[in-house]
């Protein structure tokens, strides 16, 4: 079964075309047939295609062109898999698409797992836009579109973000404000980076043979927006991103936890409005805010390698001590583990980074493997830590879109999804 797999941003379409069904999943050899991605639609939009080869090479497609709206977008996306230049075999026409699945970011109380898309899921998304503000519009955006697209025919599936974090306990999942406010409001920590996580801990289970019972690591997600995940029994126990993503890690741009008194003291001090206070914890903080340089952790380390510049190195230092403390504490959660994994962009090609975060942590019995740790980027997988080590340390590349597919073919197909 061929699934278009679809992330949409506000002014961007991320995609993978991947190739499943189950005797693939239970082998693991999917088949990614395509990706790609538009930026800046709306206007001249920046096309990047690629068609993955059977021997693993690729061919890209680059242009710019017009693209209005996200419905242009996918049209033009669909237009491309099947058309000749692309010559994906197999596809030919839109029936050739199985299925569609779209990454939706919240999910609320209420859908706590993948499922076909009809109007009242769609109803119900909506209903969560107060939650996440940012993000389900433009998820809704892929979907009002592919139906537009297709039709109204293509078989839809939803695969949220929060999914994966419904089986934290209230105590993990309450904040302890009145608890009337969540009763009226639903505030309370809902997590995110859930695929990931996800899928992080079926990729351990499967490369040490476990099953999912045995299975206690903390995930940590890193990239632009970061996350920790306490995973026990093979279930979400508790992750730092809270209500919001905004909560946490400190991230590419956001701060992660503050002190909630700063809002105020930043209106009263700056007059900035609640929107501007918003955007300055959004997209002005974290690693860029200290730094006053960069967002991208790459250029942090060059400068404070190179350049020895202290504040990128401060931003470098408060961002691994920020995790640091994450795992101190989801070991006592969960009364140990035994291995974190490393995940995300800068999670699976920072051995620099994961250096300086399992540096102290021998006393836990983590001890780092220098060669392999120095080894393990680009795309490898594999553990980090000494043999030996009572706590492993593991890389192992995320693969969201990987499970959106699966998820998609057992919703289509009516098949339980996994635990």
């Amino acid at each position: 079964m061929n699934i278009l797999v679809l992330n949409c941003g506000s002014s961007s379409v991320k995609f993978q075309l991947i190739n499943t069904d189950q005797q693939l999943i239970e082998l693991n050899t999917d088949k990614r047939l395509a990706h790609g991605v538009i930026e800046r639609i709306g206007g001249p939009a920046l096309v990047h295609f690629s068609v993955v080869n059977a021997d693993g090479s690729s061919r890209s497609h680059r242009e710019a062109v017009p693209l209005r709206d996200h419905s242009a977008a996918i049209e033009k996306i669909v237009q491309w898999i099947i058309s000749q230049e692309a010559n994906i075999p197999g596809i030919s026409s839109y029936a050739d698409i199985a299925a569609v699945g779209h990454r939706v970011v919240h999910g609320g109380e209420e859908l706590t797992s993948s499922m076909m898309i009809t109007d009242s899921v769609i109803k119900q998304i909506e209903d969560c836009i107060d939650l996440a503000p940012l993000h389900n519009p433009q998820n809704l955006k892929g979907i009002y579109a592919i139906k537009k697209v297709f039709g109204g025919t293509a078989k839809q599936v939803a695969v949220f973000d929060t999914a994966f974090h419904h089986t934290l306990p209230d105590y993990a999942y309450l904040y302890a404000i009145p608890y009337q406010f969540y009763r009226r409001h639903k505030i309370r920590r809902y997590g995110f980076h859930g695929v990931s996580h996800r899928y992080v801990q079926y990729r351990y289970r499967t490369l040490v043979g476990l099953e999912r019972e045995n299975v206690n690591v903390i995930s940590i997600h890193l990239g632009n927006g970061c996350s920790i995940c306490a995973i026990k029994a093979g279930h979400s126990l508790d992750t730092s991103m809270g209500m919001t993503p905004l909560e946490g890690l400190v991230m590419g741009t956001r701060s992660g936890d503050i002190d909630p008194a700063i809002l105020e003291h930043l209106s009263h001090k700056e007059g900035y409005s609640q929107a501007e206070v918003q955007s300055v914890l959004n997209k002005q903080s974290g690693l860029l805010g200290i730094s006053g340089l960069t967002n991208d952790m790459r250029e942090l380390i060059a400068e404070a390698v190179e350049n020895d510049d202290r504040r990128a190195k401060l931003a470098i230092d408060v961002f691994a001590y920020r995790i640091k403390k994450y795992i101190g504490a989801y070991l006592a959660a969960m009364n140990g583990a035994s291995a974190v994994i490393f995940t995300g962009g800068i999670g699976e090609n920072s051995d620099f980074v994961r250096e300086k975060i399992a540096h102290g942590l021998e006393w836990l019995g983590l001890h780092l493997d220098y060669d392999r740790n120095a080894a393990t980027i680009r795309g490898k997988e594999g553990k980090i830590s000494q043999d030996g080590s009572r706590l492993e340390a593991w890389v192992i590349p995320t693969n969201e879109e990987l499970m959106i597919a699966r998820d998609t073919f057992r919703c289509v197909m009516g098949l339980e999804l996994p635990r």
